[in-house]
């Protein structure tokens, strides 16, 4: 709820900052990790920097969203921008791997709560007219960031030092806290409800339990390991009684009673998916450019930036239209142009010209853009301002669940299909007294790839090309469960009421 003398424009600026810096977190830690590798050590554990962070954020994401439901958008707001700061300051002054996971996990905390939250408090400030272009730009600005993180990360790394990738927060933060606390004047009449304490605790568990197991499976450990398996049980049991819990609890932490809802209960599923295939672009299109045409890994945020202006103009058009037409046919657009894009990836092979690259990325980024939109949108649609936070979160919460799994599964089908290749291609060499393959992955280093014999950099790079490009194919899969899911949204969409004061 909003008070009517709220100065909108200040309160936008503060949610966008937000938005920039909580979505560049993890794509900028991880241009830089190499180089915080190389000083703090601990080359076993670097995994935990990112996964802790992950972890927190994945598991505040549904609390927040409904305490902030339950006691106000800003209060919560507010916290997660201090804490994530806190956890940023702390981050910089790092000694350790094992200090940098735990600062990062406070860190992820914060980023929680930022979110889900930030396109909430769009939707109980703007009328429905206005809502579509608000989130558009939030959308464009979320889009861009998971883009132009790395970029930044390597320019920060390179010219003034890895701490300042966390030192850079503070000041964004601190003008973010300065906006929204000046200028966000939220309505003090909340309705107060129980806390589903089972539900809080019993999800929490259950979500570290699979992110632990996504992230360590296939690296620390075997997938077949006790420690593994162990983890996928705990995901269960906790989830199960997480799902015995909500259907007791008075007012629950995930209201099961919203995916009756079926535009609701399909922009789930989408966000899921989307996020799932989506990730694979953003880091096979980069290795795909060094292996193939040479490219250095410090320009792999301009690698994508064409991929950033598709997704940027998708999610402004996706916005703009909203209140045009319906959800559905927007996102048919979506899905086709994101067919198109991801089919003519998977086509690609050593002799593709640069240039068609580009315009894959452009059209591939243009589909995606408008997910960023139309679905946090969709997922609170017709909803009582008591349940928004819930429904944002729970969208922000399985987009990014989605990314997750999606690097995992897909990871591995790349690197296994990668193996299998070079096996190939090498078959009856190996006896050779003469030959020796070295390392595959100094064909991203370009004073060592220069010293790789042609016939054999020429088999590695195919191998590596055709294991990309073959992975692209197999996410046509899940991508044509998008399009399956579309033909169930209905056709809701906003209705604009031009005279209707802003409220909420």
């Amino acid at each position: 709820m909003i008070k009517q003398d709220t100065n909108l424009k200040p309160v936008v600026a503060g949610l966008l900052l937000a938005i920039l810096m909580a979505a560049m977190d993890n794509t900028i830690v991880a241009t830089a990790m190499p180089t915080i590798v190389s000083e703090l050590g601990g080359f076993d554990k670097f995994i935990w920097v990112t996964s802790a962070y992950m972890v927190a954020v994945m598991a505040g994401m549904p609390i927040f969203g409904k305490l902030s439901d339950m006691y106000g958008r800003k209060r919560f707001f507010i916290f997660g921008l201090i804490v994530f700061l806190i956890g940023s300051a702390l981050c910089g002054i790092a000694q350790s791997i094992v200090q940098l996971s735990i600062y990062r996990a406070i860190q992820g905390i914060g980023g929680g709560a930022l979110m889900p939250i930030a396109f909430t408090i769009v939707f109980d400030i703007f009328p429905p007219e206005n809502r579509g272009k608000m989130t558009g730009l939030l959308g464009a600005v979320f889009g861009a960031a998971s883009i132009l993180g790395p970029l930044l990360g390597a320019y920060i790394t390179d010219y003034i030092g890895w701490h300042w990738i966390f030192y850079v927060n503070v000041p964004i933060g601190i003008v973010s806290i300065f906006l929204i606390v000046s200028f966000y004047h939220e309505s003090l009449q909340h309705s107060k409800q129980k806390i589903d304490w089972w539900g809080a605790i019993t999800l929490v568990i259950s979500v570290v339990s699979l992110m632990f197991a996504l992230e360590l499976g296939g690296k620390q450990y075997d997938w077949n390991s006790t420690q593994i398996i162990s983890l996928f049980a705990s995901f269960f049991i906790f989830f199960v009684i997480f799902f015995i819990a909500e259907l007791k609890a008075a007012e629950p932490i995930l209201p099961l009673w919203l995916f009756k809802r079926r535009l609701f209960a399909t922009s789930q599923i989408l966000a899921f998916l989307y996020g799932a295939t989506f990730i694979i672009l953003t880091v096979f299109i980069p290795i795909f450019v060094q292996a193939v045409y040479g490219g250095t890994a410090k320009n792999s945020g301009l690698i994508l930036t064409p991929m950033m202006l598709g997704s940027v103009a998708g999610s402004s058009i996706g916005g703009i239209f909203m209140v045009k037409t319906s959800y559905r046919n927007l996102m048919f657009v979506s899905i086709i142009s994101y067919i198109a894009g991801m089919f003519l990836l998977g086509s690609m092979s050593v002799d593709t010209p640069r240039w068609l690259l580009t315009i894959y990325m452009i059209l591939v980024g243009f589909g995606v853009g408008f997910s960023f939109s139309l679905l946090p949108t969709a997922s609170i649609h017709n909803l009582e301002p008591q349940y928004r936070g819930t429904a944002n979160s729970t969208n922000s919460f399985l987009r990014s669940f989605g990314m997750t799994l999606g690097v995992t599964v897909f990871g591995t089908i790349q690197g296994n299909i990668f193996t299998d290749k070079l096996k190939d291609a090498f078959k009856g060499m190996q006896g050779s007294a003469n030959f020796k393959m070295g390392d595959p992955r100094e064909i991203f280093q370009a004073d060592q790839r220069s010293k790789i014999p042609g016939f054999i950099l020429d088999k590695i790079i195919h191998a590596m090309s055709d294991s990309i490009t073959q992975t692209f194919m197999l996410t046509m899969i899940p991508i044509a469960l998008i399009f399956i899911t579309i033909f169930f949204m209905g056709n809701a969409r906003i209705e604009s009421k031009a005279k209707a004061p802003v409220k909420n």
